[in-house]
């Protein structure tokens, strides 16, 4: 569902929040072993992880091709729900992950050993390992923006948002004054209520709302890192 901002009405940009994809695959094997005195735990599957290249899924789309009972079909739900809850938090920064593709292909149990959450932990860890390996890069969230401006503060108004790193769409006539129509990153957008109402003494109005996500330069990923990896470092 798409929300609404209206930009003459807040004093700053909507709380930005990144996402995560892949852009690469891998082949993994993980094993998950845990000896306890007693009965262990004790899980192996083999799988491919890929980029979702389907934009119409998002989310997790998990494709099981056992075959043989080489894994027994109930700790086959304990795998997807194991990399399912791993997309709320990205192998890069912690954001969650916007698609990703895994085909479970084979694996292993013990009659005694295994058991649903062995295959879970092993899901999990499968994705903390593999994941890293797909090249992976961080989205950002780019706004829809019409603005509403007389036609003389048209010019700046344009160069402010191309300033905001924004791409004009299109202009038209609108009762005697000029919409421009573009997507701008919300990252941007910070204190931009301020500068469209300098740039047109109070005369223009604008509205966003979310379009889609889109990598974010090699700049903004690296002071995204670096932020996270400040506040990591402060808990430590």
């Amino acid at each position: 569902m798409k929300r609404e901002f209206k930009v003459e009405c807040n004093q700053g940009a909507p709380q930005v929040k990144y996402k995560e994809a892949i852009t690469g695959s891998i082949n993994h094997r993980e094993v998950y072993k845990k000896q306890t005195g007693g009965r262990g735990k004790f899980a192996d599957i083999h799988v491919t992880i890929e980029p979702q290249t389907d934009l119409t899924k998002e989310g997790l789309e998990f494709i099981d091709l056992i075959k043989g009972g080489a894994i027994p079909k109930e700790f086959i739900p304990p795998v997807e729900k194991g990399f399912k809850a791993s997309l709320q938090n990205g192998v890069l920064a912690g954001f969650p992950m916007e698609r990703l593709k895994v085909t479970l292909t084979d694996g292993s149990f013990h009659n005694v050993d295994s058991d649903a959450l062995s295959f879970e932990i092993c899901a999990k860890s499968a994705f903390r390992e593999a994941v890293p390996k797909c090249k992976p890069v961080l989205l950002e969230p780019i706004m829809k923006i019409e603005v509403i401006t007389p036609e003389e503060n048209m010019g700046d108004i344009v160069g402010d948002l191309n300033r905001r790193r924004g791409q004009i769409q299109g202009m038209e006539d609108r009762s005697g004054a000029k919409a421009i129509k573009g997507i701008v990153p919300l990252s941007e957008m910070f204190g931009y209520v301020t500068s469209l109402r300098t740039l047109s003494s109070g005369r223009a109005s604008s509205t966003m709302e979310f379009s889609h996500y889109e990598n974010a330069p090699n700049n903004i990923t690296e002071a995204v890192l670096a932020k996270v990896k400040g506040k990591a470092t402060a808990k430590a």
